[in-house]
C-alpha cells in the first residue's frame, strides 16, 4: 500500500475563541489529487491555512511521515508544500517573469544552480505567460492571475501543492483551462489537495473527495462514486451542467 504524503488527524483549528474546524481527518497519497469541497463558510480555506502554518492548529500533521505540525511556513515551504491561495496575493508592480524568478527562492535556498531553467517549464505549461512575461502582473486578467499564481507556486518544484479556490471568478472557458492543467499536473507527480466549491469539476479531477459542512468531514470517498452521490448530488451537483 502506497504511504500518504499527507496525513491529517483530529484536526482543530479556528481564529482566536472561534473554532471553525472540529477534527478534521483525511490523507493523501503521493502523486494523486484530493479535492475538499463545501460550501461558503464550512472551513476549506481555514484548513489549508492550517496545513500550510498560517494558522495554529491542534492535532496531527504529518508530511512525508514527519510531523510538520511544529515547523513554521517557511520551514514548510522548505520540506516541499506549496499554496495557492484564493486571492492569489501576486505582487501586482512586478512583471510576470519577476513574480515567477520569487518563486524560485527554495530551489535557491536549496543549492539547485539551474533553478531558474524553471521558469522554461512554466512557461511551457502556460503559454500565455511567456507572451506576457514582460507585463505587469496587475494588468492581466483574472485567468491569467491565476496561471501566474500556480505558476509561481511550481517554481518551487513542490512535492504537495495546495489550491483554494482556483475557478472563483473566472469565465467558464477558462475554468475548464485551468482543470486540463490540473490534471496534467497530477501526471507530474505533484500531489495535489484542491478546495473547490465547483463540486462538478472538482470531482472529475480527484482521486478522493472530502465533503466539509460546518468544519466537519460529512462525506468522503472515490470522487467518482461521490459524484454519484445522492445527496451530493442534490445539494452540490443539482445545477445544470456548464
Amino acid at each position: 500500500m502506497t504511504s500518504p504524503i499527507l496525513k491529517v488527524q483530529q484536526l482543530h483549528a479556528g481564529y482566536g475563541k472561534a473554532q471553525v474546524l472540529h477534527g478534521i481527518s483525511l490523507e493523501a497519497v503521493k502523486g494523486s489529487v484530493i479535492t475538499v469541497i463545501g460550501p461558503n463558510g464550512a472551513g476549506k480555506s481555514t484548513f489549508l491555512n492550517s496545513l500550510m502554518g498560517i494558522l495554529p492548529a491542534q492535532g496531527v500533521i504529518e508530511f512525508n511521515g514527519q510531523s510538520i505540525k511544529e515547523l513554521t511556513l517557511e520551514e514548510r515551504v522548505m520540506e516541499g508544500i506549496s499554496l495557492v491561495p484564493e486571492k492569489r496575493e501576486l505582487f501586482s508592480t512586478m512583471t510576470v517573469e519577476d513574480n515567477l524568478v520569487l518563486g524560485g527562492y527554495r530551489q535557491m535556498r536549496l543549492g539547485n544552480a539551474e533553478w531558474r531553467k524553471r521558469i522554461d517549464d512554466v512557461y511551457d505549461l502556460f503559454p500565455r505567460l511567456k507572451e506576457r512575461r514582460f507585463q505587469e502582473a496587475g494588468t492581466l486578467s483574472g485567468g491569467e492571475r491565476q496561471m501566474l499564481a500556480v505558476g509561481r507556486s511550481l517554481m518551487s518544484r513542490p512535492s504537495l501543492l495546495m489550491l483554494d479556490e482556483p475557478s472563483l471568478g473566472l469565465a467558464p472557458l477558462i475554468v475548464k483551462e485551468i482543470f486540463n492543467i490540473i490534471e496534467t499536473l497530477r501526471q507530474t507527480g505533484v500531489s495535489i489537495v484542491l478546495v473547490e466549491q465547483n463540486a462538478r469539476a472538482a470531482l472529475a479531477v480527484a482521486d478522493h473527495g472530502y465533503v466539509l459542512e460546518m468544519g466537519e468531514i460529512s462525506l468522503q470517498g472515490i470522487a467518482s462514486d461521490l459524484a454519484q452521490d445522492p445527496r451530493v448530488i442534490e445539494t452540490y451537483l443539482g445545477a445544470a451542467k456548464k
